[in-house]
């Protein structure tokens, strides 16, 4: 267990090699495609975090045997081959969420497919993040979904009888976790259901994964069109057999900036050219900004210029849609870029484990940068000299991973609530600190002032 309190030394290079844990994004997607599927699957490189933990007790409530060895990363899951049933025929079987939207959104979705009564609810943060446009969609195919508190929002009640074939459309600017859990319950209803995205999509390659996951559990997503989805009807989940949880990219982009930042070379091991997620391509920023990146089919390589060129990183504007994790990666980086870098296209921020627009915003501030805050934007400025401070995480586990790479300027930096990393990455510090390679100490006569 961290401390409350984490004071991170100055660093002076951050270079090595990083086994990534496995994303917790595909480790929920699969978790749930195998419960749903006919036959036993092992999935192997699943994470170890909070996130996943509420999915599996979600699936172990539901009835899913799933079994795993104590320290093992790998474990079996039986599928149920359909939709889930209430436990309790009669009564209702209430469901805790934690803060974990890759459970939520999905479970919401998928447990209207089954017959029984359900309630779902989650931390009080968890009721303050939208579902609407979800609910909305799934009210659609004919499911019966209230709310018990605020209009909108968590906790649910689900009272689940089957959902019905349909052409449906959904909101994708909020979210793109609600089309996904849409996509993957599509093949549970009585016939062919086409989603439409009526707006805009925000963070398309989380879908293009959700697609391929599918995919590989033997249903076909068609595209029609650039925001139209078709599913066939008379498909069924199968298992693969063995499923391989890739690496997680969002987790890459600390140690892949801490390279940038650094001059230090770092390699992560897990993802690469062949990946499914989107996040790989924050390698892209990052060259974007002066560092050098190499790519193999699962490994990305950074190297960055070195302190020794002044400010190594050029401030940049970048649209990070696509990657609205990894962005927070990059509001760091940008301390130490020669001149503004403007974030776009995250506007979704303010609706994530908290409102990371304000809390980066805030956060930065401290550390002595000036910000500009837009409706979808942020651009930074970096400061002469970046201060100590002490960093806020506000429960959100990215807080605390991005902003201990504020401790590669010259002063040391104290992170609030360190073991919140914990919701994806409870190893995180520990992994920084096997490839952070302390400054040199300055000569006697400098440290006295001749």
């Amino acid at each position: 267990m961290l401390p409350n309190f984490l004071t991170l030394d100055p660093i002076g290079t951050i270079s090595g090699t990083v086994r990534l844990p496995g994303s917790k994004s595909l480790s929920n997607r699969i978790l749930l495609l195998s419960a749903l599927a006919r036959g036993e699957t092992e999935v192997t490189n699943i994470l170890d975090s909070d996130d996943v933990e509420v999915m599996l007790t979600t699936l172990k409530q539901l009835g899913v045997t799933i079994d795993r060895r104590p320290g093992s990363n790998s474990l079996r899951v039986k599928g149920r081959g359909g939709a889930f049933d209430g436990p309790d025929p009669i009564g209702e079987t209430r469901l805790y969420m934690g803060n974990a939207g890759t459970v939520i959104r999905p479970m919401a979705a998928v447990l209207t497919a089954g017959h029984g009564r359900f309630v779902l609810e989650g931390t009080p943060r968890m009721h303050e993040r939208p579902i609407r446009d979800l609910v909305d969609a799934l009210r659609k195919l004919g499911a019966r979904v209230d709310y018990l508190g605020r209009e909108g929002y968590p906790p649910l009640k689900i009272i689940a009888m089957g959902l019905h074939a349909g052409d449906l459309g959904v909101s994708g600017t909020t979210s793109s976790q609600y089309l996904s859990a849409l996509l993957m319950t599509a093949p549970l209803a009585d016939g062919a259901v086409t989603v439409r995205v009526v707006d805009h999509l925000v963070s398309e390659p989380y879908v293009d994964m959700t697609v391929a996951i599918m995919a590989r559990f033997g249903v076909r997503v068609e595209r029609q069109g650039e925001y139209a989805f078709h599913i066939p009807d008379g498909q069924t989940y199968k298992t693969p057999g063995r499923v391989l949880v890739e690496g997680d990219a969002s987790s890459a982009s600390y140690f892949l900036a801490g390279a940038a930042i650094t001059g230090g070379t770092v390699r992560v091991e897990g993802c690469g050219s062949d990946s499914l997620q989107g996040d790989v391509h924050f390698a892209d920023v990052l060259e974007a900004m002066g560092a050098r990146v190499r790519w193999e089919p699962g490994a990305i390589e950074v190297t960055g210029a070195g302190p020794a060129a002044g400010r190594p990183l050029r401030g940049i504007e970048a649209n990070l849609e696509t990657m609205p994790d990894a962005a927070m990666t990059l509001a760091v980086a940008a301390l130490f870029a020669q001149g503004p870098t403007t974030l776009k296209g995250i506007g979704n921020w303010r609706v994530k484990e908290t409102d990371r627009m304000a809390a980066v915003s805030r956060e930065l501030k401290k550390l002595g940068a000036e910000t500009e805050v837009g409706k979808d934007h942020l651009t930074v400025h970096p400061p002469e000299r970046i201060g100590t401070a002490m960093i806020e995480t506000y429960n959100d586990h990215r807080m605390a991973m991005a902003f201990a790479l504020a401790a590669c300027g010259p002063s040391p930096i104290i992170i609030e609530n360190p073991s919140c990393v914990s919701k994806t990455f409870p190893t995180y510090f520990e992994e920084l600190a096997l490839i952070t390679h302390r400054p040199a100490p300055l000569p006697a006569e400098v440290r006295q002032g001749h």
